[in-house]
C-alpha cells in the first residue's frame, strides 16, 4: 500500500497552493492509496474529517507538521498540537506519551527547518527520518538517508507538497492494509515500511513506483 506521508492543504497551511480534493483526485491518477495532510503547526482538519477518513477511495490521514526549536517533525497520533514553539525533546515526548509517532521531516533542507545533526541525540525518540523529501534537494535527501541508516532509523518518502503536481513525487510504501490513522501509527511503530519514487517518462507522469536507494 503505497501512502504519500506529507502534504499540506491551502485551507490549514497558509503556504499551499493545494485543495484537499484536488490532492486526493492527484493520488487516484497516480495510483497513490493514501495521503497524510500534514499542516503546519495544527491538526484543524480533524475538526471535518477525524484523525482518518476514507474520501472517494483514498486514505486520508491527519497529521500536523511541527516546528520546534531544532526542527520541523511530523506528528501522528497526536491530539493537542502546541500553540507555543517548544523544543524537539518536549515534542516527542509528548508524542510517546499519546502512543503516537514522530518523523523527522526534510532533516537537512537548506532553510533552517530541519532538524539536521539534532537526528543523533533525537534518535532514540524518533520513529522515523523523511530522507526522501519531493520538495527538497536530492544531496540533502541524501544527508537524511546516510545519517539514518547510521542511526538504525526506518526511512520514509513524501512529496511535502503545496501544489498539486508535487503530489508523490516521493511516498512510501507498506507491508500490510492500512485501513486508518490507527493501522498507520502502528505500520511505522513496525518498521513495516520503505520508501518509493514516482517515475516520468517523457515528460508523462505513469503511476509506476520503484524503491528508493
Amino acid at each position: 500500500m503505497i501512502i504519500d506521508c506529507h502534504l499540506h492543504e491551502d485551507k490549514y497551511s497558509f503556504d499551499s497552493r493545494l485543495g484537499l480534493y484536488d490532492a486526493i483526485n492527484k493520488a487516484k491518477d497516480l495510483g497513490i492509496d493514501g495521503i497524510c495532510v500534514t499542516n503546519h503547526d495544527n491538526n484543524l482538519l480533524r475538526q471535518e474529517i477525524g484523525d482518518s477518513a476514507i474520501i472517494d477511495g483514498v486514505l486520508v490521514i491527519v497529521g500536523a507538521e511541527v516546528f520546534t526549536f531544532e526542527g520541523d517533525i511530523l506528528t501522528f497520533g497526536l491530539n493537542d498540537i502546541p500553540e507555543e514553539r517548544i523544543s524537539a525533546e518536549e515534542l516527542l515526548t509528548m508524542v510517546n506519551k499519546n502512543h503516537g509517532v514522530a518523523i523527522a521531516a526534510h532533516p537537512f533542507r537548506d532553510n533552517n527547518r530541519g532538524i539536521g545533526n539534532h537526528m543523533i541525540r533525537l534518535a532514540p525518540m524518533l520513529s522515523g527520518v523523511e530522507a526522501f523529501n519531493g520538495s527538497t534537494k536530492y544531496h540533502h535527501n541524501m544527508q537524511a538517508y546516510n545519517l539514518a541508516k547510521k542511526l538504525n532509523l526506518p526511512v520514509t518518502g513524501a512529496g511535502d507538497a503545496h501544489v498539486v503536481d508535487n503530489v508523490g513525487i516521493y511516498a512510501t510504501s507498506f507491508e500490510d492494509d492500512i485501513r486508518d490513522h490507527i493501522d498507520f501509527i502502528e505500520a511505522v511503530k513496525a518498521r513495516k515500511f520503505y520508501p518509493v519514487s514516482r517515475e516520468e517518462l517523457s515528460g508523462k507522469e505513469i503511476s509506476t513506483f520503484t524503491l528508493t536507494k
